[in-house]
């Protein structure tokens, strides 16, 4: 091999090697092509003056999420205290499952979920509630 053919092979690989360098996803290109994930189907009734709807004590709830999510990155709270749940997963969603305790009876309550994608970027959302009195 001569010196000319060496030299020329080593550019074709460092250039490979150049190319593939760059096209690594950086952070932010990561997070634009990650899909956050979506929440749906939540079931209770939500507060909103002027109609002032309570919902029963002790009331159980769904929240759907889009398959997309990692359920073991789900974190459930209500009032900030953390809520033990269920988890139904199929191909098209992940079904939560929680119930109130009995404990935010009578209470304003905000329930809030927050997930990660499976890519890693993440999502939240919350729901105001108010529980009526036993």
């Amino acid at each position: 091999m001569t010196i000319s053919k060496i030299f020329k092979f080593a550019f074709f690989i460092a250039a490979v090697l150049f190319n593939g360098q760059t096209a690594a996803y950086s952070p932010e290109e990561l997070e634009k092509t990650c899909k956050k994930p979506h929440f749906t189907d939540f079931n209770l009734t939500e507060y909103q003056a002027p109609d002032n709807i309570e919902i029963a004590p002790e009331s159980e709830f769904i929240i759907k999420i889009s398959a997309w999510a990692d359920p073991s990155t789900i974190k459930l709270t209500a009032k900030k205290q953390d809520l033990p749940f269920t988890v139904e997963s199929n191909s098209s969603f992940h079904k939560i499952k929680a119930k109130l305790p009995a404990t935010l009876n009578g209470n304003f309550v905000r329930i809030e979920v927050g997930v990660k994608a499976v890519l890693g970027c993440s999502n939240k959302k919350g729901w105001l509630v108010k529980v009526a009195n036993n």
